[in-house]
């Protein structure tokens, strides 16, 4: 329940999303952090609901959580068209880019007007994945926040309609036991806490708490956390982020940090103590923080 005593229409973190310009070195690092990874799977985007699919410059793998992911978006025909403006993206973010999760989509596009966050249409995007009974269309509704209300990186909403294919059972098993995303990792000038705050509120319709030097807003699934830059140290020590503000880390749950730590080191990568666990550090980790915590 939020403030006003009514269930949000977001309620969870659907994906944190990674551009890269090689899905395959992209792909072969997350299995060296200990993630199985789905299969490659081109985009293909309706401008509305019911309209015509178009291919796009885009495909990805994922690791799944079952209800969560971590998405590695390949650029991998670059003069297909761009109809999400990945390339643009790709420039103008240095940090991760968010999917947030969507009980009812048109709602969700109906309140951000309302509150004044601009964002695009609803956006219908399909794409075909492999599965055990054969092929399957993945479904899904999708409004993007107006970027002008989000320096820190895209910001989405969206409302999956086959789930089932998403999340698949053989998916789900990871080497380094990821069960789901924990939280994302919003850092900001240290004089502008209390807007960002604010405006993330308003986008989520949550409440927020506070947690040491973090403000957290708690959603059924995941966390969006914000940090002042001063104390970015005391979280990731050692890392500096390219830009503020930025969504700038984000943290897996695992089921035992030991394990996991030592199957990343096993594999000739390093790792970072943080005061909950540890992390892999943005050059490791395809540009951004990656950490784990247990849970």
């Amino acid at each position: 329940m939020n403030a006003h005593g009514t269930s949000p229409d977001i309620d969870y973190i659907d994906h944190t999303v990674l551009i890269t310009a090689d899905l395959a070195a992209a792909s072969a690092r997350f299995e060296a952090l200990g993630f199985t990874l789905s299969p490659a799977s081109p985009h293909l985007l309706a401008e509305r609901p019911g309209g015509p699919l178009l291919p796009t410059c885009t495909a990805n793998r994922c690791a799944y959580f079952g209800q969560s992911f971590i998405e590695l978006l390949g650029v991998v025909d670059p003069a297909a068209p761009d109809p999400w403006g990945v390339h643009q993206l790709r420039e103008t973010y240095p940090g991760l880019l968010m999917t947030l999760g969507s009980r009812d989509v048109r709602a969700t596009a109906d309140r951000l007007h309302a509150a004044g966050l601009a964002s695009t249409g609803v956006r219908a995007l399909e794409r075909e994945v492999s599965t055990p009974e054969g092929p399957r269309t993945v479904r899904a509704d999708s409004v993007r926040i107006d970027a002008e209300h989000t320096p820190e990186g895209a910001l989405q909403a969206t409302q999956h309609h086959t789930p089932e294919y998403v999340h698949q059972p053989r998916f789900l098993d990871h080497p380094n036991g990821a069960t789901g995303l924990h939280s994302v990792l919003l850092v900001v000038p240290d004089d502008e806490v209390d807007t960002h705050e604010e405006r993330y509120a308003r986008m989520l319709d949550t409440d927020v708490w506070i947690d040491g030097v973090k403000r957290v807003l708690p959603l059924r699934h995941g966390r969006v956390e914000i940090v002042p830059h001063s104390a970015l140290h005391e979280l990731l020590p050692g890392h500096t982020p390219p830009a503020l503000p930025l969504l700038a880390a984000h943290t897996i749950a695992v089921t035992d940090l030991t394990v996991a730590r030592k199957l990343i080191e096993g594999n000739t990568v390093a790792t970072h103590t943080t005061p909950d666990g540890f992390y892999v550090a943005a050059e490791d980790a395809c540009g951004v923080p990656l950490a784990f915590i247990e849970g």
